[in-house]
């Protein structure tokens, strides 16, 4: 009796070992189908504020090809459409359109949200004949330069007790009026 319910105990064990393996393996097989069948959407949350101060919050999903906006409480999807340049999203009711910063949001054809940032272009001379072109975005206190149409040099605004003050790791423009200097790595590359 006792080899019956040894014997018993045996099987009893290896069976129950064989069912705990089983759901190890399903486990694994499920993991690695989730991993590769989980794509994760391209998410881009950004806002814009008008002249007004009404902020218009976008979460762009790039993989979807939709934007779902909050515009004074109102919750909207848009759907991406073919557009020649910039951004184009609508639905029945609203349409998103813009390029770089600028949006215009229009419900039911009327304008109900407008950005458009605050551009300044501004070329300047020294006495070497050396040129300067600067495009200030006052938005987003950025400023690229051109020195001699060269390469394009993109500057963040600081805090200056008067004038102007922009810099990157390499670049620092500072100025008052027509009195501007660009200087690389502390070296002036340009001054008038």
């Amino acid at each position: 009796m006792k080899k019956n319910f040894l014997a018993l105990g045996v099987v009893a064990t290896l069976f129950l070992n064989a069912c705990k393996e089983t759901p190890k393996q399903d486990q694994a097989e499920t993991s690695t189908t989730e991993v590769v069948d989980n794509t994760q959407d391209d998410i881009v949350e950004t806002s814009s504020t008008n002249d007004e101060g009404q902020t218009l919050q976008l979460k762009f999903n790039n993989s979807e090809g939709t934007v779902t906006l909050n515009f004074k409480g109102d919750m909207v999807t848009l759907t991406q459409e073919k557009a020649a340049s910039g951004i184009w999203y609508k639905n029945e009711n609203y349409e998103l359109r813009g390029k770089g910063n600028d949006l215009e949001l229009t419900k039911a054809g009327d304008v109900i949200f407008k950005h458009e940032d605050n551009i300044v272009a501004y070329s300047i001379k020294n006495k070497d004949g050396e040129t300067l072109d600067m495009t200030f975005n006052n938005s987003t206190n950025k400023v690229k330069l051109y020195v001699n149409g060269g390469e394009q040099i993109e500057l963040d605004a600081e805090k200056a007790a008067s004038g102007i003050w922009y810099k990157n790791s390499q670049y620092e423009l500072r100025g008052k009026g027509e009195n501007l200097t660009l200087t690389k790595d502390g070296k002036v590359v340009f001054e008038n």
